[in-house]
């Protein structure tokens, strides 16, 4: 008999796949989501609840008619850029209503927690493979409330036994293989999808944003991992808190590093059509290369991100933008 997880962020592109891999597994994931940015059309795994992580109220009576084993958090605002123009935004969508989020379990009694986190805590490490031991010294608001939500859960397993895992992840892509969800952004910002509607003629070009970083080609690298994989290493936390395991922090990535030029090559490769480029200045707080080590999610968690190709990733992203999307 599966768990019931209460999923923050449930209807975007990570969380949506996430209640779908939590139900594959036998689980019951209740999507809560204030559809700010998430698609009510992406809930289709479990129950909806619609509802902001800092409104306390509606958080108790969510957690009080569902009592879930375990929260998976997923919303927050995730824009870089956005968030060093305008860091109050985020320090409070980010830490104040994940706070509130974090108090409104322990007072339910629902004492594990699975954070998504983000290598951006790591700031500007240029040719360090960035393990979990990495220093964490983000340069931008959107990874510092991510670090600071990793110190309320440190602080709140001393205070009243709440175990979490943590994980930092890289550059997620791709889409659910089989069609049902996918990526979808309102604005669009990740590179792929970006390059696809570019490609598929529903914006004029893909704008390179920086060619002057110290790299072989003067683009940004970046480690890629699919969606799918990144939320069965999610499930797999899940079960290690379960099983009582303990708080623990983990990296997801590929160990690779890919530039930005060759993610457009790549989709060259698998559209076989053109890529409409232009290129432009750099955008503030993007680091020079941010690539994982994650060897400890391996060991641990038994994780293998086996979809985690370039190809993969951009073909499954393409037989989605291909498909009739959540609001086209």
């Amino acid at each position: 008999m599966g768990e019931v997880v209460l999923v923050t962020g449930g209807a975007g592109y990570i969380g949506a796949h996430a209640c779908k891999a939590l139900a594959a597994a036998g689980h019951v994931p209740v999507t809560y989501d204030s559809l700010v940015t998430g698609w009510e059309e992406a809930v289709k795994f479990g129950p909806f609840e619609k509802g902001d992580i800092a409104d306390r109220a509606r958080l108790d009576g969510v957690l009080r008619k569902y009592r879930p084993a375990a929260v998976m958090h997923f919303a927050a605002l995730s824009l870089v850029g956005e968030s060093m123009a305008d860091p109050g935004r985020y320090w409070r969508n980010n830490l104040c209503g994940s706070l509130t989020l974090i108090e409104a379990a322990v007072a339910a009694g629902c004492r594990n927690f699975v954070f998504s986190s983000t290598c951006a805590t790591y700031g500007e490490h240029d040719n360090v493979l960035l393990d979990e031991s990495t220093p964490q010294q983000p340069i931008n608001a959107y990874g510092a409330s991510k670090r600071a939500v990793e110190d309320v859960l440190t602080n709140f397993e001393a205070s009243h036994g709440l175990n979490s895992v943590i994980f930092r992840y890289f550059n997620v892509a791709g889409a659910d293989p089989e069609g049902e969800i996918g990526e979808q952004h309102r604005p669009e910002t990740h590179l792929i999808p970006v390059m696809l509607e570019a490609i598929e003629g529903r914006r004029p070009a893909l704008t390179i944003h920086g060619t002057d970083y110290d790299t072989p080609d003067g683009t940004c690298i970046r480690d890629y991992v699919h969606v799918m994989d990144l939320v069965e290493a999610h499930v797999a936390g899940l079960e290690w808190l379960l099983a009582g395991r303990g708080s623990r922090v983990f990296n997801l990535g590929t160990g690779k590093g890919f530039s930005v030029r060759e993610v457009v090559e790549a989709a060259r490769r698998v559209t076989n059509l053109p890529v409409p480029v232009v290129e432009g200045p750099r955008r503030p707080g993007d680091c020079t290369r941010l690539v994982s080590g994650s060897a400890r999610a391996a060991a641990e968690l038994g994780w293998v991100p086996h979809r985690s190709t370039l190809e993969t990733m951009i073909a499954d992203a393409w037989r989605w933008h291909r498909g009739p999307g959540f609001a086209r």
